[in-house]
């Protein structure tokens, strides 16, 4: 009950500021949820590049104008030149500069992150044959050593996690939400590297 009393309060809310003929601002957070506000300084400061202002409708006057809505750029100013009303866009607005740079920074971290998994690995493994060759060494060296192994095998563990996320969200997370925000598919093909 006390849903239902809050989303009507909320409708209420946001007719009644379209009724006073201010703007409304919307913004869509990384789990693909719109918010709406009419205070452009409630909006989270990482996504005011992405806010899209909307105005109330006119009254009586000339026929409503084809521009596409105006970005608001960080420093809160309106940018002067609209989007063109022809570029193709997923269904929450995002084009193919977003999905690409998306795609370009999944795979910079999954290419640090197989770069630091190799470190690791090669560190953990060097230590592993020097606590080999301590068998005639004082105990408190291979207690040190043994220490250090177990360290550098949760860091190569931890490199690892991060690998296979960053796969994951290449392979399957990304196409995934481009097919369910029907992004067209050619936006997540990484260009070859020069």
């Amino acid at each position: 009950m006390k849903k239902i009393s809050l989303i009507i309060a909320a409708g209420l809310l946001f007719s009644s500021v379209l009724a006073f003929g201010q703007g409304a601002y919307k913004w869509v957070d990384e789990k693909g949820t719109a918010h709406f506000t009419d205070d452009i300084s409630l909006v989270p400061e990482r996504y005011r590049d992405q806010v899209l202002e909307t105005k109330p409708p006119r009254e009586a006057g000339p026929p409503p104008s084809t521009e596409s809505p105006k970005r608001i750029g960080r420093e809160d100013e309106i940018q002067s030149t609209p989007e063109p009303v022809s570029e193709e866009t997923d269904l929450l607005g995002r084009g193919e500069e977003w999905w690409r740079a998306t795609v370009k920074e999944w795979d910079e971290k999954l290419e640090n992150a197989r770069e630091n998994y190799d470190k690791a690995y090669k560190e953990w493994k060097s230590k592993e044959q020097e606590l080999e060759a301590s068998n005639f060494k004082p105990d408190s060296l291979k207690r040190k050593l043994k220490v250090e192994v177990k360290a550098l095998e949760e860091k190569v563990k931890d490199w690892e996690k991060r690998v296979e996320e960053a796969k994951n969200m290449l392979e399957n997370v990304l196409p995934k939400q481009a097919r369910d925000h029907r992004a067209n598919p050619d936006w997540l093909i990484i260009e070859e590297k020069k």
